[in-house]
């Protein structure tokens, strides 16, 4: 899998990634683009470099996708490996072996950001699910988060008509067994991200990345 794969645009600092000890990822949900979570930059104060990539799959109309939607909340792992394997792909070409990442993802985008966690759980750092959820498959570094419980923040609204209820139970079930968990749930709101949500993230992101 090569770098051609996925595009991403970066933030002014990106040229800072080398000396950085922590780099941002931004990952968005399905249908949406590599600018679509730009306008969370200022709002949560990010101040290491930062890059939003472009998930793999063309739906046209300038969106994109980290998979296939086939069984809504419960996807299978052969796709998944595909997605999470590309994102690596980029990381290990643009980010330097030493710097971990922080993956900031909404939607699909917040599940590969639980995979990245999964997978390679020694290069991320303080990763941030906004309306996402987990894979019902176990990965190659669930032990280890076990054992360890790397901190993670999972925020989503009681009224999202979006993730199933069977997806929002299975990564309630997992999370907090693997993770020193932020868990925030957002009364009345959809499949979205609140100001008290970004607020919330800002506040867990200071305490992580110092």
């Amino acid at each position: 899998m090569t770098d051609a794969l996925l595009h991403a645009v970066a933030g002014p600092s990106w040229s800072n990634a080398p000396a950085a000890s922590a780099v941002a990822l931004l990952l968005h949900g399905y249908g949406a683009h590599e600018r679509d979570l730009l306008s969370l930059v200022p709002e949560l104060g990010l101040e290491v470099p930062w890059a939003s990539l472009r998930a793999p799959i063309e739906l046209g109309n300038g969106g994109a996708a980290w998979f296939a939607i086939t069984s809504p909340g419960d996807p299978g792992p052969e796709p998944i490996a595909v997605a999470t394997d590309a994102i690596w792909a980029w990381v290990d070409a643009h980010v330097p072996p030493a710097t971990r990442v922080v993956p900031i993802g909404f939607s699909q985008g917040g599940f590969m950001a639980t995979q990245l966690l999964r997978t390679r759980a020694d290069r991320v750092l303080a990763p941030v699910v906004l309306a996402g959820f987990v894979l019902g498959a176990a990965q190659p570094a669930d032990e280890r988060l076990a054992a360890e419980r790397p901190a993670a923040f999972w925020g989503r609204g009681d009224a999202d008509p979006v993730i199933t209820g069977a997806a929002v139970a299975r990564t309630a079930a997992f999370l907090p067994q693997h993770t020193s968990l932020v868990e925030r749930v957002y009364p009345g709101l959809g499949h979205g991200i609140s100001d008290a949500e970004i607020d919330d993230v800002r506040e867990f992101l200071a305490e992580h990345l110092g």
